[in-house]
């Protein structure tokens, strides 16, 4: 494969998982293990995780959806209490690697996020770090443009505008089921697990040095 460029999820690559913030919110509030992750999994496209991320509701029309939602499988969680839990810290290495990869390659970033308002609302930062999200030569905000992974007319957009063949780039990802579409349309994805890994393994697909 002849790398033209190589796209990035943000939350869970750039910085690291909620997941463990999720489980440890779950613990303090004596919540079934997994309660959140099974509430963002279930229905998945047409949740209320799916609607906020493509801005179809409001902040308290999510937090009485996912309240529902997961109540439905088995204990209450108000989905304003979720939103924190969101924002992880950037990794510098990944951060590092990215830069090094812009120095060669094309660069995009493909995120499901929330309205801006919304996130400025919970948190007293942005989700979002300037220095590093001009780092990217495109970048694709689901709630900004009303799609979001794992829609494919999301990944198909970033290939039309970086003008490259789906074939020759890289996607990284911290979900599989956001990996799968861009499999299918032939790029090399890595699923994030570490900062560590997702290095080596971009450093395989692309033949560069970036630790």
């Amino acid at each position: 494969m002849t790398t033209e460029a190589v796209i990035f999820d943000f939350g869970g690559v750039l910085t690291s998982s909620p997941f463990e913030a999720f489980a440890q919110f779950e613990r303090e509030r004596g919540l079934p293990a997994d309660i959140i992750r099974r509430t963002n999994a279930a229905n998945h496209l047409e949740n209320a995780w799916a609607k906020f991320e493509r801005a179809e509701v409001d902040v308290d029309t999510f937090d009485k959806l996912f309240a529902a939602e997961s109540l439905a499988l088995g204990a209450e969680v108000r989905g304003r209490e979720v939103l924190p839990l969101l924002q992880g810290d950037l990794r510098p290495e990944m951060v590092e690697a990215l830069k090094r990869i812009k120095a060669k390659f094309k660069t995009g970033c493909i995120t499901n996020n929330l309205p801006a308002n919304a996130i400025g609302s919970m948190t007293g930062r942005s989700l979002y770090v300037a220095e590093v999200m001009v780092l990217f030569d495109h970048v694709i905000e689901s709630a900004k443009i009303g799609l979001r992974k794992p829609d494919p007319r999301i990944y198909q957009l970033m290939v039309e505008t970086l003008n490259v063949d789906p074939g020759n780039c890289v996607y990284l990802d911290d979900l599989g089921v956001n990996l799968k579409p861009a499999r299918e349309m032939g790029m090399t994805t890595i699923k994030v697990a570490s900062g560590a890994q997702a290095i080596a393994e971009l450093e395989a697909a692309t033949g560069m040095k970036l630790g």
